[in-house]
This record gives C-alpha cells, sequence and structure tokens, in this order.
C-alpha cells in the first residue's frame, strides 16, 4: 500500500512539472503558430499514439462505450476541448503576463474541486486537508506575486482571457473526478477514448473557427518552427502526464492528487529563473509554503489510515473465527 501511494505520488508529481514547463513553451511557440491549431496537432498525435497503444495492448473491444458514450465525451470535452483550448487561448491572448496567469489559475484546482464535491455530494473535506490546500495555494500565490498583490490584479485586467482560464480549469478538475464514474475500465482506456472524443470535439471547434476567419490553416514554415515545441508538448505534458496523472488519480483520490497542480507555477518559475529570471525571498518562501502543505497532508493522510486499521482488526478475527 505504501508503495502504491508514493508512487502515485511520483506520476502526479511529474505530470504537475511537466505541465508547469509547458506554459512557457506554448508562450514560445505563439510566436509561429496560434493556440487552435497548435493544440489540435498537438492532442491529434496523442490521440494517434494512445489508440495505438490501447489497441495493442487491450484489442478492439477495448474500444467499445459500452453505454458510456455521452459521459465519456462529456468528460473529454471538458479536458481536451474545454481545457486545451482555453487556457493556452486566454494564455495567448493575455500575451507575456498570460504563463504566470495560467500557472497560477491551476492552483485553484484544489479549492475548485472541494467546492464541486462539496455542492454536489455535501461532503465536506477534513478541515487538516482543507487548511493544507489553503496554505499550498498561499504558497503559489507568494511566487507569482513576490508578495505584491497589486502587480498580480493587473496581470489579470482582461476579463476575457482571465474567464476563459478559469473556465479551462474547471474543465480539468470535472474531468479528473470523472475518471471514478470508470473504475471498472483501465486507466489507459479511459484516457484514450476520452482524449478520442475530446479531441474530435476540439477538431470541430477549430475548424469552425477556421471558417469564420478567425484562425489560418499553419503553413509548413510555422509548423516547421514550432516543431520542437511540438514534440516536447505531446510526449510529456501530452502523453506521460496524461497517463500518469490518471494513474496517480487512481491511486490517490482526485482531492488529494489535485494538491500537486501546486507544483505547476513552481516549475513555471523554475523555467524563468532558468531564463535569468532573479529569486526573491517571496519565491523561496512561497516554494517552500507549497511543499510543507504537500508533506504535511500526505503523512496526515497515513496517520488517519493508521487509526483506521486497529480498529478493523478485531473485526476481521471475529469474522475469520
Amino acid at each position: 500500500m505504501r508503495n502504491n501511494v508514493l508512487w502515485g505520488a511520483v506520476l502526479c508529481f511529474v505530470a504537475a512539472v511537466s505541465w508547469g514547463a509547458m506554459f512557457p513553451v506554448a508562450h514560445a511557440a505563439f510566436k509561429h503558430i496560434d493556440p487552435f491549431y497548435f493544440t489540435i496537432i498537438r492532442y491529434g498525435a496523442v490521440t494517434i499514439l494512445l489508440v495505438a497503444m490501447l489497441l495493442w495492448k487491450e484489442g478492439k473491444q477495448a474500444f467499445r462505450f459500452e453505454g458510456k458514450g455521452l459521459p465519456l465525451w462529456f468528460f473529454g470535452t471538458m479536458a481536451f476541448t474545454v481545457y486545451n483550448l482555453f487556457i493556452f487561448w486566454g494564455e495567448d491572448l493575455l500575451g507575456e503576463p498570460g504563463v504566470m496567469v495560467a500557472s497560477i489559475n491551476e492552483s485553484l484546482m484544489p479549492m475548485i474541486s472541494i467546492v464541486i464535491v462539496w455542492m454536489l455530494y455535501k461532503k465536506r473535506p477534513h478541515s487538516f486537508t482543507l487548511a493544507c490546500v489553503i496554505v499550498a495555494l498561499i504558497g503559489a500565490v507568494f511566487v507569482i506575486t513576490k508578495g505584491d498583490i497589486q502587480s498580480f490584479l493587473s496581470a489579470t485586467d482582461n476579463l476575457i482571457p482571465s474567464i476563459l482560464i478559469f473556465l479551462a480549469v474547471v474543465g480539468w478538475v470535472i474531468y479528473t473526478m470523472g475518471g471514478s464514474k470508470f473504475s471498472d475500465w483501465s486507466v489507459l482506456r479511459y484516457s484514450t477514448l476520452s482524449c478520442l472524443l475530446g479531441t474530435i470535439t476540439a477538431g470541430v471547434v477549430v475548424a469552425v473557427a477556421t471558417l469564420i476567419g478567425y484562425v489560418s490553416v499553419p503553413t509548413e514554415e510555422e509548423i516547421t518552427a514550432t516543431a520542437p515545441h511540438l514534440l516536447f508538448m505531446i510526449l510529456f505534458p501530452g502523453l506521460i502526464a496524461l497517463l500518469g496523472w490518471n494513474i496517480g488519480v487512481s491511486i490517490l483520490s482526485p482531492i488529494n492528487a489535485l494538491l500537486f497542480i501546486n507544483f505547476v507555477p513552481v516549475t513555471t518559475l523554475l523555467v524563468s529563473i532558468f531564463q535569468g529570471y532573479n529569486v526573491t525571498l517571496f519565491d523561496i518562501l512561497g516554494t517552500v509554503f507549497i511543499i510543507l502543505s504537500l508533506v504535511a497532508n500526505n503523512l496526515f493522510v497515513r496517520l488517519q489510515k493508521k487509526k483506521y486499521l486497529p480498529s478493523t482488526q478485531p473485526r476481521l478475527r471475529q469474522r475469520a473465527s
């Protein structure tokens, strides 16, 4: 059990770090290509890879929807249309500040998931877990704002892009929570079919945007210029992060897994440092807050399990006898 929890934590961490790196990479790519075609090319390739993997591992029968086509399409659309299109669209509209605005919005995922669970299922989270989420959020704000809240607020002056990014984050939370409805399927199967349906929907949106003249089909030169960015986005934030995240969520539960999203803005910041950014006290303090909250919640979950196990052992022995 302990090894499973550790493995789930590692997978969620790798996914979060990959997603944190994707924002500066995407921003560089948007100098050559629009976010619509960047997204559809990226996840079109990811879909092909996933379909090939599922066909090889589970066969043709794994592509049957088994009466779950509508919810599968809905959750896939939330992730691969709403999240992937909207977050990069909003980032591109905001320009340079959009890189960090997208990252900090991702750190709101635990809070959003708690509100959704609270509203739909009337399940109030444990106060300690709630406190950890809040501390992690404060740390993420420190990292992004460097203690200057006014600068942070001024980076989100453009209302429409900010709404697009927020809706994108909500979409990914819904997708993450929706995985529990497909617990009898393998992670690869859920990831592949949801990605396939969601990417088809995104393709329709991109086609409409092209027909009305909002975006144009990229040229060969534009695709060549963004090839390194696309390769990174396909392999790491796309294929590896998607599968790793869904496996990690199945092990840790959605709310615990979403705590790792706080590593997204930290990774974005580290990439910025590599590009010549000066580290401040608030950068260090925020990072410490995020890491401590994750470690504290993990230890709390383990202690809760230890408290529960002894109380169930006598009952198990009685049943055995």
